[in-house]
């Protein structure tokens, strides 16, 4: 017991001091913290308010309606107020910035995000012939929880509050496996296709009616360094104008643009930006014949 004792009071000594050289890097933290456990109930009750009846309590109807939009109201108040306070202490800038205003702001953009979303479960919809329904498209496609998660990253980021958007996308990310960064530009009527694979690069600017299929990605090719030798953050990622669709495992990088109505197909390399209505695709399979193993 007493050798027990002794190795776990050596450890926490060691575990409790920051002077490894590795771990300098690692802020001591001088106040709460954002708790990833609060903000998944705030995206939750962001669900519930945003899909009323597919989220939260089933039993909402259009008389009760209102009242659990209150009750949810209510908590998410709480709860945006509460995490973008622990989320600012990441901030060099605090200035100006209070909690209570911000969440105050963040809840007069739920009615855009909310229009938006609709769109994307109608560009789903209509983009996929194994959709019977809408309420199909909400409960069941990866694509509406990831751009969910998104679109409201993206406004939170938007506002100047740090982190509290990575979390967000990450929670997606982890869930669906499309990982949207939460400064992308992202436009109306936005789909994605299955959604396994799929990344949108911090830089990436994407028009109205864009499609996109499994495995795609939209990434940087290379990026600058500063005289420090870390990363600049530039505009790095591609432009997808209106009505562009990348078709599964295509990987386009860099600052180029891909012209409004392309079609970029499956396994394409892309790395040159095209002009408007380009079809880009593969060259037809070459079939030959092999004997004795040849080939195999």
């Amino acid at each position: 017991m007493s050798a027990l004792f002794e190795s776990l009071k050596k450890n926490v000594q060691i575990l409790s001091q920051d002077d490894m050289p590795e771990y300098k890097y690692v802020p001591r933290p001088t106040r709460s913290l954002p708790n990833v456990n609060r903000i998944t109930e705030m995206m939750d009750l962001i669900k519930a308010i945003i899909f009323p009846g597919f989220f939260g309590d089933a039993r909402i109807n259009e008389d009760s309606q209102e009242y659990y939009m209150n009750v949810y109201m209510e908590k998410l108040y709480s709860l945006l107020k509460e995490q973008i306070h622990t989320g600012l202490c990441f901030s060099k800038d605090t200035e100006d910035k209070t909690s209570p205003e911000l969440a105050l702001a963040f809840i007069d953009k739920l009615p855009e995000i909310k229009r938006l979303l609709a769109t994307d479960v109608k560009a789903v919809y209509e983009g996929d012939p194994a959709a019977t329904n809408h309420s199909e498209v909400i409960f069941c496609y990866p694509a509406i929880l990831a751009m969910t998660h998104y679109r409201v990253a993206h406004e939170l980021l938007l506002m100047g509050i740090p982190v509290l958007p990575r979390i967000i996308t990450e929670q997606a990310h982890s869930a669906t496996g499309i990982d949207i960064h939460p400064g992308a530009q992202i436009g109306e009527y936005f789909s994605i296709d299955h959604g396994t694979g799929v990344v949108i690069g911090e830089t990436c600017i994407i028009g109205k009616h864009v499609r996109l299929y499994q495995g795609v990605t939209l990434g940087a090719k290379s990026f600058s360094l500063d005289e420090e030798g870390l990363p600049m953050n530039l505009p790095r990622h591609p432009i997808l104008e209106d009505n562009v669709i990348v078709y599964s495992n295509s990987t386009i990088l860099g600052r180029i643009t891909i012209g409004h109505d392309s079609v970029i197909g499956g396994n394409i390399w892309q790395v040159y930006g095209v002009p408007p209505c380009s079809r880009i695709i593969q060259k037809k399979a070459i079939t030959s014949v092999f004997s004795d193993g040849l080939g195999i």
